[in-house]
């Protein structure tokens, strides 16, 4: 007798398929095949879709060997040697052929168009550090897809211990976290993960301060900012600390803004405590070099505007001679050059740049507090950059857009992106 609920539904067994070396058939090769497939693929199965036509993203990874494409319809006797079968046409009739012979054959069939005319349903999944959540709501995916998704957020956040033997059980170890251009939303789910898994905290002044509030009361601290311009934390200083909190077997965040490998001296970190022992988890973040000037609707690369892109780090001076930057070739670029940390000094750049063939009237947008409520724009050329930038009072952290692309008209908005925690930060 079957098992039914009091709506009327079958209560399906809950289980999770070893499909690694097992011959698993898509019948169908459109949009909801496209969906289906790179799980499968991912579990180790080896796939063979059916169909006459195939969407571009199916045909790619056929092309890539990822799947074995047969382009022709489906055939009877199609499913032998199958463990597995996804019937995803848009036909019906050709489901339900589908499904009658996985039936005859034993093979258990999901049917994307009518889940009770197969013989297996699929529920909404995600994955979190090694778990993979599953969701069934009898039919009902956008509740499936909505309660996987608060699964995985309250996972990601920290607010369901996941109970993770390799991180937050007080392993010893640093992680070294991008946070990204300033807002806290733009941090990465993996980062946010492991950051709610700290016992000490080694931040700076351009990471998402509002993340600090989400810590537990005994989590540790430090501040390492390196304010711009002003008071510096010492290097060494903050590796040391980095190895002595990680001996003394806790799991130490190093959370930096944008990303750690660009002008972050993250790497330095790496070095440092790879050489004395310590286990490092390098998390990339969100780059202010791009992300600050996308939300202020300024693309660094636009058809037919710009081709290439650099990004240059402006703290030292063209002619200092610690300057590692050749300014009379970016001089020649048509490109876009994407200056950090050039507030200070951008009337030394500008004139290089027009010294060795930028025109003067190059449009340059500069961005300060990115991503945050308080962030502001200032369009400008090459030659009154600095004086706009003096009158406008602009202050780092501000990224400065050099090339035709700052003048492209933005587009409609209503804000930058931003979370909904208070009070803002610098980017």
């Amino acid at each position: 007798m079957r098992a039914e609920r009091h709506d009327g539904s079958t209560d399906p067994y809950l289980t999770g398929l070893l499909l690694t070396g097992r011959r698993v058939v898509v019948v169908g090769a459109g949009t909801v095949a496209q969906r289906r497939l790179p799980r499968l693929v991912g579990s180790g199965a080896i796939v063979e879709v059916i169909a006459p036509q195939a969407t571009p993203a199916v045909e790619a990874m056929a092309d890539a060997g990822e799947i074995t494409w047969t382009r022709r319809p489906y055939r009877g006797g199609d499913l032998g040697e199958a463990w597995f079968a996804v019937a995803c046409t848009s036909e019906p009739s050709v489901n339900a052929e589908v499904a009658a012979e996985a039936a005859v054959s034993r093979v258990f069939c999901v049917r994307a168009d009518q889940a009770a005319g197969g013989s297996a349903v699929t529920p909404a999944v995600g994955d979190h550090a090694g778990l993979r959540v599953g969701v069934l709501a009898g039919g009902r995916p956008r509740r499936s897809a909505a309660v996987r998704d608060a699964v995985l957020a309250a996972l990601s956040s920290g607010a369901v211990d996941d109970q993770d033997e390799t991180v937050g059980q007080h392993a010893a170890g640093v992680a070294l976290i991008g946070g990204g251009p300033g807002d806290p939303d733009l941090i990465t789910v993996r980062g946010r993960r492991l950051l709610a898994r700290a016992d000490v905290v080694v931040t700076d002044h351009l990471a998402p301060r509002e993340l600090l509030e989400e810590l537990a009361p005994d989590v540790e601290v430090i501040d390492a900012s390196k304010i711009p311009y002003g008071r510096a934390a010492n290097q060494e200083i903050i590796n040391a600390t980095l190895i002595e909190r990680a001996r003394a077997g806790r799991f130490v965040v190093r959370l930096k803004g944008g990303d750690p490998f660009v002008f972050g001296r993250g790497f330095e970190e790496v070095l440092a405590c790879t050489e004395a022992g310590v286990t490092v988890t390098v998390v990339p973040g969100v780059t202010s070099a791009f992300a600050v000037p996308a939300v202020a609707d300024v693309p660094v690369t636009h058809r037919g505007v710009a081709h290439e892109v650099v990004v240059v780090s402006g703290h030292v001076a063209p002619t200092d001679e610690r300057a590692l930057t050749d300014w009379r070739a970016l001089a020649r670029l048509r490109g876009t050059i994407v200056l950090l940390m050039g507030v200070e000094r951008i009337d030394q750049f500008a004139s290089v740049l027009i010294e060795h063939g930028r025109r003067a009237d190059t449009p340059v947008a500069v961005v300060q507090d990115g991503t945050l409520r308080t962030e502001h724009v200032l369009r400008s050329t090459l030659a009154a950059v600095a004086g706009d930038i003096g009158a406008a009072g602009v202050r780092p952290p501000a990224v400065i857009v050099i090339g035709d692309v700052a003048a492209l008209g933005p587009a409609p908005r209503t804000a930058p992106a931003q979370s909904q925690s208070e009070p803002e930060s610098s980017s």
